[in-house]
């Protein structure tokens, strides 16, 4: 298990607080568009901490390693059990009738995120790791 979670326990402290410093902002950001756009917002505003940083975070971290592409179908796996759990137990509020709904179709909304989000994983490890070498 140490092996698995070397990555994670052995990060620079740096690289550690950009990860923190981005996905918090990135899900705030999110979080944010999301309900000024009526597609879909969080039901309490302390979730963007546990899906942004306990939950994508070390994601991301044991992922930085792979190619994006492979990042983005490892990522289709961890978003998709996500998306689908968040909105099944309603701590994750999808809006009537958002633009989601009217491009994909109600049934596909959570599908829609999924393939969104699963985005995140290569461009977040991307956007990491440019901040990082800029303060090296």
């Amino acid at each position: 298990m140490r092996e698995f979670l070397d990555p994670i326990l052995s990060a620079d402290p740096l690289l550690l607080v950009i990860y923190v410093v981005v996905y918090v902002l990135w899900g705030i950001g999110m979080n944010t568009f999301g309900k000024k756009a009526k597609i879909a917002e969080f039901k309490y505003w302390w979730q963007i901490i546990t899906v942004y940083v306990l939950y994508m975070m070390p994601i991301s971290i044991l992922m930085k390693e792979m190619l994006w592409y492979e990042q983005y179908v490892y990522g289709l796996f961890f978003m998709g059990i996500l998306e689908f759990g968040g909105y099944m137990i309603k701590s994750s509020i999808a809006h009537p009738n958002n633009i989601m709904d009217k491009f994909f179709g109600e049934r596909n909304f959570a599908l829609g995120m999924t393939l969104f989000f699963a985005s995140y994983f290569p461009l977040g490890n991307f956007a990491v790791g440019w901040v990082f070498d800029c303060l090296q």
